[in-house]
């Protein structure tokens, strides 16, 4: 018998679970079946690593690592996750710098994913951008439709970014508008895939 009293709902009580039972891979070797929503999309899917550049007109440039990993659980939709770290000159971890996480989408017309994507991405320091893009092969482009941000996040109001498969490497460029400034050059980098 269901309990009347909101406060003891039904699960109050209940036993514990069972770890997440569904399976998402960055390997396409292993895990669920691929959605045929996200074919186009297929060469970005793995572990990624490697160097980039940054800066700003408001801050000095700076060298950083970073690690993209992309994957998905068989639905129609892709899992982004991205965390850097900034280098000294010797290329010595300093500490860590930006995380990323986010979904990009296929625009589906009926049961067809056509070339369009919507891309939501978040960080920690309170920035959330939806992006509308476009697949052209091997590469990429997107642009900000809506930037919402926390009352103590940066003023970050629009960006853009390039992202391309080229030999076999994941390169991409990232430019964004923010503090006064309108878009301007912020990150590019090149990753090799390290695991998928």
């Amino acid at each position: 018998m269901v309990s009347e009293n909101p406060l003891q709902p039904p699960w109050l009580n209940a036993p514990p679970v069972d770890p997440y039972p569904y399976e998402e891979s960055h390997d396409l070797r292993v895990g669920p079946k691929l959605h045929p929503a996200v074919d186009r999309l297929l060469p970005y899917i793995g572990v990624w690593r490697g160097r980039g550049r940054g800066g700003y007109p408001t801050i000095e440039d700076f060298d950083y690592a970073q690690e993209i990993r992309i994957s998905h659980d068989g639905r129609p939709f892709l899992q982004y996750e991205s965390r850097a770290w900034l280098l000294d000159e010797e290329s010595r971890p300093v500490r860590p710098a930006g995380r990323e996480l986010g979904w990009w989408r296929p625009v589906m017309d009926g049961d067809r994913a056509t070339d369009e994507l919507e891309v939501m991405m978040i960080n920690p320091t309170g920035v959330m951008e939806l992006y509308l893009g476009k697949v052209t092969g091997t590469r990429v482009e997107m642009a900000t439709d809506a930037v919402v941000r926390t009352a103590t996040a940066k003023e970050v109001t629009g960006g853009h970014r390039l992202f391309g498969i080229v030999e076999g490497a994941l390169l991409y460029a990232q430019e964004m508008a923010a503090v006064g400034h309108g878009l301007s050059p912020h990150l590019s980098a090149r990753l090799i895939r390290v695991g998928g």
